[in-house]
């Protein structure tokens, strides 16, 4: 390949958006597969520009980080770690918060440097709702601002956490392509919390309590002062002490924050603090790191703003849920006196004809209603992405959200569109013939011998390759296609040409003969009908088609919805198809569109599913 128009190639990147800098980053791509620089054998200008053009356009830097195009992550890591002063010279990242922002999120006192987190418990699998907390923090610590994100795990309910989910975790958001700086545990922390605590006793901004639950509950509803809350300090730590140590007298207590009982915030009437592990009908367990280190447990109010502080946060986002409680993190910074945080909210996610709820989700686990965590019909990261959504576009997705502070209930439709948008130019086309009743019509006309042409896996795109097409007197057509045709009608057999119907019986079903004539001098764009079709071959594949509906009937589950009383009775179909040889080439992840049939993703690859067949499930269009 010759030398690149820069001159066009720079000002095309900094401008193009997730649909436009596919085709740009896929002539880099060819332009360096075999080269270290742009030109020549030395830094030159050419790659001075193209790198800044990259760096500064965000969807460029998220497909290079995810090595989406290898040899450009190549060269533009190459150039980053052998050419510093190309980053020094660069002109700087676009802030989000000084104007030309594609997203226009604003995020305050960011000048001194940007540290997110993503704090998850590891109580289940991470689900659609999480991706968007975990794809804001990438964003801002990542794309908008050259700062950091910490993956934290609030392990501070060892009633319902296993390492089973955490490992989850950790693999379903590298697997959506979030860049993590460290992985931490609030666990880490748990002695440096427990001081705290024992910290705000002694400055009486907390108290050992050992009202009744029950009690507890009712006063802070009617803003009742607790019989304890004047309780000595000196008293308070001994109690706290007893609770370290599982006495029976500790059992009895907790500890609570002295805010300001009669408040018209709930979250400030002196929340609990510390408190004994709700074991419920479950037997006492280990904590899955710190085993029987620990008796008692910091809340999650308590102890985040504590481990934000500690870890160099800067920027806490939370979701509009925990809006009431922002005043009580920030009440836990100042009696404590120690490193500010900023708190920066979004509005959480929600998808019609989709529960979260992780009891729910464990349910139709647990019932055999789906087959796993994985199964493509959850909401699971692990779900959709197995369905076929791809990171890109959910990352587009979600990002796009950032400044809402509404929560709606949204359609799967939009996103399912927006996958579609980034698969369209770039997923190979092959045919498959559902094989039920499926015909094989005789051509008169057709080609007296087998033969085989190379022709585009992708009409617009010839960069997606090519594919041997097999041509002979024999093809297969569909049963729902022909049932459509009459004597003498023409139509159009894709991407070969016309031809006609000479021989067709529809006295019984199904048909099972049909001559045609091959009709090739014949005008494609004068017929009605375009039908797919396989030459006779005996290397067809043979592949399990898979297609999945919602799990539940309803848009949106009511607390008190029973959730078998809405539970969609069939959810999957499959059916067996016919399909181009050379569709055992794909890879299981790897997607494709079959001609009017829409597009699929490989889950099984030839020879590893049932029988040796291709698995393939339907990736949703988002057409209503």
């Amino acid at each position: 390949m010759g030398a690149l128009d820069i001159e066009t190639l720079v000002p095309a990147i900094v401008a193009a958006d997730f649909k436009t800098l596919e085709p740009h980053l896929l002539t880099l791509e060819k332009h360096l597969t075999l080269r270290t620089y742009i030109a020549g054998y030395d830094l030159s200008d050419a790659d001075k520009k193209v790198w800044s053009a990259l760096r500064n356009n965000k969807v460029a830097i998220g497909l290079i980080r995810k090595g989406q195009f290898a040899s450009v992550t190549r060269w533009f890591n190459h150039i980053e770690q052998a050419h510093p002063e190309v980053k020094e010279e660069a002109v700087p990242k676009p802030n989000k918060n000084k104007g030309g922002a594609n997203y226009n999120i604003p995020l305050p006192n960011a000048e001194n440097g940007v540290v997110t987190r993503f704090p998850p418990e590891p109580s289940g699998y991470m689900h659609i709702g999480h991706t968007k907390a975990a794809l804001l923090n990438d964003y801002f610590a990542n794309e908008a601002f050259d700062g950091k994100m910490i993956l934290r795990f609030d392990d501070t309910n060892p009633s319902k956490e296993k390492q089973e989910y955490q490992d989850s975790i950790v693999e379903d958001t590298k697997n959506l392509g979030v860049k993590i700086d460290r992985i931490t545990h609030t666990s880490d922390y748990f002695k440096e919390i427990y001081e705290h605590a024992q910290k705000l006793i002694k400055s009486g901004n907390a108290y050992a309590d050992d009202t009744e639950p029950e009690i507890q509950k009712e006063d802070r509803m009617n803003r009742r002062a607790s019989k304890c809350r004047d309780r000595p300090a000196e008293e308070s730590l001994a109690m706290l002490e007893e609770m370290k140590n599982g006495t029976e007298l500790g059992r009895k207590h907790c500890i609570r924050a002295r805010i300001q009982f009669d408040s018209s915030n709930g979250a400030m009437r002196d929340p609990i603090i510390y408190r004994f592990p709700n074991w419920a009908d479950k037997a006492p367990a280990p904590h899955h790191r710190t085993g029987w280190e620990w008796n008692i447990y910091p809340t999650y109010d308590f102890a985040c703003p504590i481990v934000d502080s500690l870890e160099g946060v800067t920027h806490a986002l939370r979701t509009t849920e925990y809006a009431d409680r922002n005043e009580q993190y920030h009440w836990f910074l100042n009696a404590l006196d120690i490193r500010r945080v900023n708190l920066w909210e979004f509005s959480r996610i929600n998808f019609i004809r989709t529960f979260l709820s992780k009891r729910k989700l464990s349910k139709v686990v647990d019932s055999g209603k789906v087959s796993g965590w994985d199964d493509p019909r959850m909401p699971t990261v692990r779900g959709i992405l197995r369905r076929g959504l791809t990171t890109a576009a959910l990352r587009e997705f979600m990002v796009k959200q950032g400044p809402s502070r509404n929560i709606v209930n949204m359609d799967w439709h939009a996103l399912w569109a927006t996958n579609k948008r980034i698969l369209d130019p770039v997923v190979p086309r092959f045919t498959a013939i559902e094989k039920q009743d499926a015909i094989l019509a005789t051509l008169t006309g057709g080609p007296e011998a087998p033969y085989y042409e190379d022709r585009p896996r992708h009409q617009k795109n010839p960069d997606v390759g090519k594919k041997s097409v097999r041509f002979s007197s024999k093809v297969w057509l569909e049963q729902a296609d022909v049932l459509t045709l009459a004597p003498e009608e023409e139509f159009t057999l894709m991407q070969w040409g016309n031809a006609i119907v000479k021989g067709l019986d529809k006295a019984s079903a199904p048909i099972k003969e049909l001559q045609l004539q091959l009709h090739l001098e014949g005008d494609f764009k004068k017929t009605e009908k375009k039908i797919t079709w396989l030459s006779e071959n005996p290397d067809l594949l043979e592949v399990e088609l898979w297609d999945f509906d919602y799990l539940i009937t309803k848009d949106s589950l009511d607390p008190e919805d029973n959730l078998d009383d809405f539970l969609n009775p069939k959810t999957e179909s499959m059916s067996l198809a016919l399909c181009d040889p050379t569709v055992k080439e794909l890879k299981a992840g790897e997607f494709l569109q079959l001609e009017r049939k829409g597009y699929f993703r490989v889950d099984k690859a030839a020879g590893e599913g049932p029988e040796g067949r291709a698995v393939l499930f339907k990736v949703p269009a988002g057409g209503k």
